[in-house]
């Protein structure tokens, strides 16, 4: 497989995108949503055909809100296709967003409203933008909601003071002010809640330096974007919209490198709100499809974000304008102790023999609006992978009267609450274990009736049921059954005649959307309805909820891939695993969230002979283990 191919763009490449893509009669005023390699049919690259070099943008006009779904060959320097997006839009351009503030603060029905609550300095306010999707009256190509707050001084906590009840639309094309509505007069909570350390002293005093250090240097090495630590190689990118990208995930078994995965990715996640309220029921956040988890990627901080031996990538991206720009540290990659990697004591002989366990982790944190979210991946010695979100940042607020029922929100200070919300994941994980002739089978664990075969009732075996298509293959977890999903190569067999295979085993975060199908969030995210999808690598499907999310209404991606049933068997698969956070806000929440993980692990099953780790040498403290 030609891994150039899929490489993330040059500088270079982005700065040809936007020159082919000006030329190419789409308008005047060109936003750049989003640019990125269009990635070749691994059916084609296969089959010995040749494949250009190709990007894709998503692109805006600014002077009609029009968007294009523009895709480029960088080999012949020339536009394959200029589509205008028939349903949805491409996504916000962070500029527009940036212009909401001031058109919302000129409106008089905005001014007057504020007023009504006792506020007339509006350079106090913070507007935060919300993509209104879920709005279907709300009529427009390119809108958005703005809800407000107030910061008593510059670095103030916003969310502490929700300006309740008030909510204007805005079309992010012209700048004009569609409508203001007013929900009715609350009041305002005034005490600060900041979270910065002046305003929490005193600090703790106990807390020692804790040093990591390698004398010898760091285990990995890096070769451009390819990454090879110990038996393990793959490449690894930012992407504008899913962020960070594993490909071609390989694992040295002897002297061969043998492929689990071809890429890895967040392909969307949605954060749907359950406060019933007018002015709350409409939020929902697609931070994907409508914003680009890559976009608002941090630049990590030595010692805050990662601690120890750590290198950084930085990732090029296009700026909205089509110019190239570098995200200093974008990628933070190091190793870190992982505890017991396997241990027994002989109690014969009284022998121990113990294994240190470490691991190597990638990961990248994006900030949207009010939320972090951290994504990390850890590779381990015994060939196991673990996926994790990390969740922090600031909870949504709303004010309440005192004593007015919340039913779905915490009270967290006087006259404010946190409401109820989802954060809802979907990964996509395009395996190839050993191969690209891939099944899924789905692992219960089930009683054995009483019987002659199981006469005391304490037996119990695994029902393997084969997903045959992709109506199939649409699952829930079930922790009762233990259930969880086996990726395997039925054509390769290990030494014991098992077929090779990875597992995919859920988390402790499994939650799918509470929302009800008549929802819009259910129709436009129907994806967070089922733990697991399977179904047949296309290069078209890409991300869950379809290209185009952003004011979509009607709802695309899985759901509507699937209702065709292909068949998912000994052929090249793609697994979608939902996971989901129900976050029911606590006080301990306040001002800002502790994390909260979710995630899940990729396991080999079968892939090997034996346990791959009994080569990992013992460390130098092994003296002291008997």
């Amino acid at each position: 497989m030609r891994h150039d191919l899929f490489a993330p763009l040059t500088a270079d490449e982005i700065l040809t995108v936007a020159r082919l893509a000006r030329g190419a009669g789409l308008g005047e005023a060109l936003g750049f949503s989003a640019v990125f390699t269009d990635e070749p049919d691994k059916a084609l690259l296969r089959a010995g055909e040749h494949m250009a070099r190709r990007a894709r943008a998503m692109i805006v006009d600014r002077s009609t809100g029009r968007s294009y779904d523009v895709r480029i060959d960088l080999d012949t320097e020339s536009v394959s296709s200029a589509d205008v997006v028939a349903e949805g839009a491409a996504p916000v351009l962070l500029d527009e967003f940036e212009g909401v503030a001031a058109s919302v603060k000129k409106d008089q029905r905005y001014v007057d409203a504020l007023a009504k609550r006792g506020i007339t300095d509006v350079t106090h306010v913070q507007v935060d933008p919300w993509c209104v999707g879920n709005i279907p009256d709300v009529q427009g190509n390119r809108v958005c909601g703005a809800i407000s707050y107030v910061r008593d001084f510059p670095t103030d906590n916003g969310y502490a003071h929700p300006i309740e009840g008030v909510v204007a639309f805005v079309d992010l094309v012209t700048g004009e002010v569609l409508d203001v509505r007013d929900y009715g007069v609350r009041p305002m909570n005034r005490a600060c809640a900041n979270y910065d350390a002046e305003s929490n002293t005193p600090m703790r005093d106990d807390v020692k330096p804790l040093e990591i250090t390698q004398p010898d240097g760091v285990g990995f090495t890096i070769d451009g974007n390819e990454l090879t630590w110990q038996k393990w190689r793959f490449q690894v990118s930012l992407h504008p919209l899913e962020g960070l990208v594993i490909h071609g995930l390989e694992y040295r078994d002897g002297d061969e490198y043998r492929s689990i995965l071809h890429r890895g990715s967040v392909a969307e996640m949605v954060v749907p709100y359950g406060d019933s309220a007018p002015e709350h029921n409409w939020r929902s956040a697609f931070d994907v499809g409508e914003f680009g988890l890559g976009k608002l990627t941090n630049s990590l901080v030595l010692g805050c974000d990662c601690l120890g031996e750590i290198r950084y990538l930085d990732a090029v991206l296009a700026g909205e304008n089509g110019e190239p720009y570098t995200l200093p540290n974008a990628i933070c990659i190091h190793e870190e102790d992982d505890g017991i990697l396997w241990k027994h004591q002989d109690w014969v002989t009284g022998v121990t023999d113990v294994r240190r366990s470490r691991r190597l982790v990638v990961s990248s944190i994006a900030t949207v609006g009010n939320y972090e979210y951290g994504f990390f991946w850890y590779f381990h010695q015994d060939g196991s992978v673990q996926v994790e979100a990390k969740l922090t940042g600031i909870v949504q607020t709303r004010a309440i009267h005192e004593g007015e029922a919340a039913p779905s929100a915490t009270r967290i200070g006087e006259n404010i609450v946190a409401p109820y919300h989802q954060h809802i994941f979907s990964f996509r994980l395009d395996f190839e274990i050993d191969g690209p002739d891939n099944s899924v089978v789905e692992n219960d664990a089930v009683r054995i009736p009483i019987g002659p075969d199981n006469p005391t009732g304490s037996s119990f075996t695994v029902r393997k049921t084969l997903l045959e298509t992709e109506l199939s293959g649409v699952g829930l977890t079930d922790p009762q059954v233990s259930r969880n999903w086996t990726v395997v190569n039925r054509g390769k067999t290990n030494a014991w005649g098992l077929p090779v295979g990875y597992k995919l085993l859920p988390g402790w975060a499994s939650a799918t959307l509470l929302a009800q199908d008549e929802a819009p969030v259910a129709q436009r995210a129907g994806f967070t309805k089922r733990n697991l999808w399977v179904t047949p690598y296309s290069p078209s499907e890409m991300r869950s909820a379809g290209d185009f999310p952003n004011q979509h209404r009607n709802g695309d991606g899985l759901p509507v891939w699937t209702r065709a049933d292909r068949p998912v068997v000994d052929t090249d698969v793609v697994v979608w695993y939902t996971l989901g956070v129900t976050h029911v806000p606590r006080a301990e929440d306040w001002p800002v969230m502790p994390v909260e993980r979710a995630g899940f692990h990729l396991l080999p099953v079968n892939f090997f002979d034996r346990n791959p780790a009994l080569d990992v040498p013992p460390s130098e403290a092994k003296r002291h283990c008997h």
